[in-house]
């Protein structure tokens, strides 16, 4: 299986919006999301601010075998007491879970964006609070915090790349 992380420049911007589709049907499990008359949901909120606001918010595909297999939005947080780094969202495709996909993809993003990380989950999804917790306790040696968002509830784990991982990874 070859694995791979790409900057999605501007003109390739429209796979990110046909991949959020899938995205947000994963989300109605956990919230009210509806497709209108044509079938679609809507465009995601701020997506153009990946390709058109500078240099803080970073778009990537995740590749299987050179075919989308899901995708990654990354925002240098500026002056934040959060850290330097969220993770907006991601989603890997469900034909390619459970195979180390996104463990590989996360942990290729956190090589390569070194720092402060904030990385959040709806409450409800079981799932990526599992994905998570996994995923960050491997790459840090369980070094990691856990907040509760005190309005919603939802959990947010902040950990630092600095002194963790293994850059240099290769694909499996």
């Amino acid at each position: 299986m070859e694995l791979g992380l790409e900057l999605v420049p501007a003109e390739r911007k429209a796979i990110i919006s046909r991949l959020m589709q899938f995205y947000l049907y994963d989300f109605t499990r956990y919230l009210e999301l509806d497709v209108d008359r044509e079938g679609a949901f809507p465009a995601y909120p701020g997506l153009e601010a990946y390709w058109n606001s500078g240099h803080n918010k970073f778009a990537y595909l995740i590749t299987c075998n050179e075919r989308p297999a899901g995708f990654a939005l990354v925002d240098r947080l500026l002056r934040s007491k959060e850290g330097e780094f969220y993770m907006t969202e991601f989603f890997v495709m469900q034909k390619y879970r459970r195979f180390g996909v996104g463990t590989w993809a996360a942990h290729r993003l956190f090589d390569m964006f070194q720092g402060d990380w904030k990385v959040s989950q709806i409450r409800a999804n079981t799932p990526a609070r599992t994905f998570w917790h996994k995923v960050i306790s491997e790459y840090t040696g369980g070094v990691f915090e856990e907040k509760h968002n005190s309005q919603q509830g939802n959990p947010s784990q902040y950990f630092s790349t600095l002194h963790a991982g293994k850059s240099g990874r290769v694909n499996k």
